[in-house]
């Protein structure tokens, strides 16, 4: 089992940042990768960015040159920094977590993000 605990959500200005983070805690040992999605009201949940073990990273061609995922693994936390927020970027962000093996896949509670003058 791994337990996911997403923070760093709030309320920010168009063109503002924030950075997310999301400690893992549990099996971390058995993590292969780990990511960000976000779900808008009416959407489906969407890919944000992923990060695998051997630090290849991947983003939503939406958010290429605006947010950046990185990993610290001596704190088991993966972080999201978003720059240059725009209004469609206001959502509920998850953390995800994916292991092998067992193949299986974690979520986190969720953090809401707004971007609104």
């Amino acid at each position: 089992q791994v337990q996911l605990v997403e923070s760093g959500g709030g309320l920010v200005q168009p063109g503002g940042s924030l950075r997310l983070s999301c400690a893992a805690s549990g099996s971390i040992f058995s993590i292969n990768a780990m990511g960000w999605y976000r779900q808008a009201p009416g959407k489906q949940r969407e890919l944000v960015a992923t990060i695998i073990n051997g630090g290849g990273t991947d983003y939503a061609d939406s958010v290429k040159g605006r947010f950046t995922i990185s990993r610290d693994n001596a704190k088991n936390t993966v972080y999201l920094q978003m720059n240059s927020l725009k209004p469609e970027d206001t959502a509920v962000y998850y953390c995800n977590a994916v292991t092998i093996p067992p193949l299986r896949g974690y979520w986190g509670q969720g953090t809401q993000v707004t971007v609104s003058s």
